[in-house]
Parts: structure tokens; sequence; C-alpha cells
């Protein structure tokens, strides 16, 4: 029976939430709003328009929301030619895939930005497929972007890992029934991704592989 082994990328693989920090944050600026930061790194692995709508609420001009997340693409766009893969994450997946786990991204990444964060990973030959926010109703912390990751890999809920590095991530991965692995590398806490569903959690996604057996992702099958 297939094993799914399915992937956040931002801030999983790639060590880019701050680099979208940075850029929501001048997008706001720009557009009038002064959002702090520290509240902004808390929101990343939001889709963009619930991310706006997560930091800006209800009491805003909803006209503004197109050219907010059109800033931020912009903005964020000038990295993708050096946006840096976190320590062997391409050989993460590629290990996963050898040991028999069908390789899946579940990510709000589409388009250019997607195609810049898999040149960074360096992993296609592993990757089986990706599930995009465009292709779901509802983005995390509902499951449907998980469950669709498990769709494509044919896989059963029970029989995969979702590994993430955000509490929309654990969220999504409990909601849709899998295993949640929490990595560090994004930046939030601990105690936050333990109780939001992380089963585990590990430093990063060279931790994880260097305690690949002893994971929830360790062995064959």
């Amino acid at each position: 029976m297939t094993r799914a082994a399915v992937f956040d990328v931002d801030g999983t693989l790639a060590d880019t939430n701050h680099l979208h920090v940075t850029t929501w944050w001048e997008a706001f600026r720009q557009a009038g709003h002064d959002v702090p930061m520290h509240a902004i790194h808390r929101a990343i692995g939001l889709g963009a328009h619930d991310l706006i709508d997560h930091l800006l609420g209800d009491d805003r001009d909803r006209e503004q929301d197109d050219a907010i997340s059109a800033a931020h693409k912009t903005l964020y766009g000038t990295y993708f030619d050096r946006l840096p893969a976190l320590r062997d994450a391409g050989r993460l997946l590629r290990t996963l895939a050898s040991d028999g786990w069908t390789v899946v991204l579940a990510t709000s990444a589409g388009g250019g930005e997607l195609s810049a964060l898999r040149r960074a990973i360096d992993a296609d030959d592993a990757i089986s497929a990706t599930a995009s926010a465009d292709d779901v109703a509802a983005g995390k912390p509902a499951p449907e972007p998980v469950r669709h990751a498990l769709e494509l890999a044919g896989a059963p809920a029970g029989r995969s890992v979702f590994v993430g590095d955000t509490v929309w991530d654990m969220r999504a991965g409990t909601r849709a029934g899998v295993t949640c692995v929490g990595l560090l590398c994004g930046g939030i806490p601990r105690a936050d991704l333990t109780e939001a569903g992380a089963a585990v959690i590990y430093d990063d996604p060279a931790d994880l592989l260097a305690r690949l057996d002893g994971s929830p992702l360790g062995g064959t099958g």
C-alpha cells in the first residue's frame, strides 16, 4: 500500500519565511498599513488572502487585498534566483523516495514561485506531485491541501506523514488524519507546534534526516 510523505515548502524545505515576512511587511506599508513583523511571521503559512484577512481583520478596505497580494508577489519575486534551500532538504526527499515513500509537496506557492523553490531544493527526481492551494477551495489550516496531496499520492491518511513548520501546517495535517512532524527551522516555537498537533519535532531537514530511522518516516515498507 502506498505511503505518502507530504511536505510543506516555505520554512520547511526552503529558508524563506523571513523573506516572506519582509516582503509582506513592505506590501502592507505601501498600502498604508503598519503591521508588525512578528505578527506577519506568525501568519506565514496561510494563503495570501487568508493572511491578509488574518492580519487586517474585517475593518478594512477589501478592495486593497488584490493590490497588497500582488505587491508581495512582486517584491518576493526579486529573490527567485537565490532562494536558499535548507540544509539536506533535497537529500531528505531523495532518501525518502528511495525508501519507498511517495513524496508530495503541499504548498500555497505556484507558478514561478514554485518553480524557483523546486530549483532551490533540487530534488525533482524525488517529487511525485505537488498540491497547491489553488487546487482546493480552502487553504491551510483547513485539511483540504493535505487531503488533496494524499489523493495525488494514492495513499491513505493512516500510512502518511505531513512535515511542516507552522501551526497552520500542524492543524491541517491533524484535521486530515495524518501523523504530523514539526520542524523548528521556520521560527515557530516548539510548544506552539506541539499544541497544534505535532507528534514529534526536529530542528530542520538535516536533523530529521540524521534521525530518520527513529522518526515516523523511518524504515521501508
